[in-house]
């Protein structure tokens, strides 16, 4: 009996000596298999995925080269020009100065800044700086000639960029533009680059471009 005691002894001891170790190296497996080699693969594979893939969600946003020079914040800025209506959104913007003076001469701020859901095709300063001096000066002494090519660059709907990829719209003016492209690359009467589009005013869609469109 005693013997038989003695054993029994024995092998509780062994058992309990076993098990703290049998339950360290689970854990130890269990921690292994959440952050070994596959796990940290996981991590950086989620890691590197980009915040949004969808091209149509992207398009929702201005878009290029140019758009660098609009001032990140202020009135002028995007969310800026978004609060204000086109002419007034316009006049904050330092690249469109000519544009908007050019308004102010034909009288056609209110015009522009009461309008619904209209598309300006805005001229840059550079834009108008390749038409010689003299021509100009002549076109901004003529209000009705100002105004004939101010109009042709406003469409009376809000275009969205996949709109332009192959467009024919009316213009203000009474005549049409067109235009051509996909992606970030599109062009006005295949002449005018947009350098800067899909930007959001109060009351318009502004595309900016850098050739001043000439009613045909």
């Amino acid at each position: 009996m005693n013997a038989l005691h003695f054993r029994r002894t024995a092998v509780a001891v062994a058992a309990a000596a076993v098990l703290p170790f049998t339950l360290v190296a689970c854990s130890d497996s269990g921690k292994d298999s959440a952050s070994g080699p596959a796990a940290d693969k996981t991590a950086e594979s989620s890691a590197s995925q980009p915040a949004s893939s969808d091209p149509a969600m992207a398009m929702d946003k201005p878009f290029g080269a140019a758009c660098a020079g609009v001032p990140a914040e202020g009135a002028g800025s995007f969310d800026g020009m978004a609060k204000d209506p086109v002419a007034t959104a316009a006049s904050n913007n330092p690249a469109l100065s000519t544009l908007v003076a050019a308004v102010k001469q034909a009288g056609l701020v209110d015009t522009l800044n009461n309008a619904k859901d209209i598309t300006v095709f805005a001229p840059t300063n550079d834009a108008f700086a390749k038409i010689p001096k003299a021509d100009l000066d002549k076109v901004l002494a003529d209000k009705a000639m100002l105004t004939k090519i101010l109009t042709y660059h406003v469409v009376g709907q809000k275009l969205t960029p996949k709109q332009l990829e192959n467009g024919s719209f009316d213009t203000l003016e009474k005549t049409k533009l067109t235009t051509a492209g996909s992606g970030e690359a599109y062009k006005v009467n295949g002449t005018s680059n947009v350098v800067c589009g899909n930007v959001p005013t109060a009351n318009a869609t502004v595309y900016i471009v850098d050739t001043v469109l000439m009613p045909k």
